[in-house]
Formats: structure tokens, C-alpha cells, sequence
């Protein structure tokens, strides 16, 4: 029983979406998150659990997209598939997630 092409247009629009709300979290640009829980606006660690909460989701994604055998890296650099692997969001993926920090590679 093989994936439909419905299921894998879906996955990779999910995955599309994902990256984009890590990527705003990591310019601290408004996403969903700050719908959710206004008020950790104003907590200091409310950009790194913002952010923990964006990465996990990626994850999830590209986790599932791994089991059901879909192509997800061609949306992602090979530094970042590679950050992707490790799983771990070190100040690495945050430092140098967007390749360098003066690039027009920014979500807007």
C-alpha cells in the first residue's frame, strides 16, 4: 500500500509550513504561538521555548515524512538537513540556520 499523491502534496505543504514558523520564530516574528499564549510576551524565555515549540514541530514533520518514505530534504539546505538529523537545536541551528545572518533568506 503506497502513499497517495493527495498525502504526499499535503506532507510537503505541512512541512512547507513548519520550516516557515521555525524560521519566524528564529527572526521572533510573530507566529500562531503568540496567538496561543500572549502573555509570555513579556518573559524573556518565552523566544526559546517559542522556538522549542517551532523545532519540535519541524521534527514531527519530518519524522513522519521519513516513515511513510516521502522526500522531504530538497526543501531544506544540506546544513540543514543535517541539523534536521542530528535533532538537537543547538545555538549551531540557531547561529547559522539561514546560512549567514546578512542573507535576504529570511522569512518575511
Amino acid at each position: 500500500m503506497g502513499i497517495e499523491n493527495g498525502s504526499i502534496e499535503y506532507f510537503m505543504t505541512k512541512l512547507g509550513e513548519a520550516k516557515t514558523h521555525f524560521e519566524r520564530a528564529l527572526d521572533c516574528k510573530h507566529t500562531e504561538f503568540d496567538d496561543l499564549y500572549p502573555y509570555m510576551i513579556e518573559h524573556p524565555q518565552f523566544f526559546w521555548y517559542k522556538r522549542y515549540v517551532a523545532w519540535s514541530e519541524l521534527l514531527t514533520i519530518v519524522k513522519l515524512c521519513t516513515e511513510l518514505t516521502i522526500e522531504w530534504e530538497q526543501q531544506f539546505s544540506a546544513a540543514q538537513v543535517e541539523y534536521i538529523q542530528k535533532r538537537v537545536m543547538s545555538s549551531k541551528v540557531l547561529d547559522f540556520w539561514f546560512e549567514t545572518n546578512d542573507s535576504k533568506e529570511h522569512v518575511s
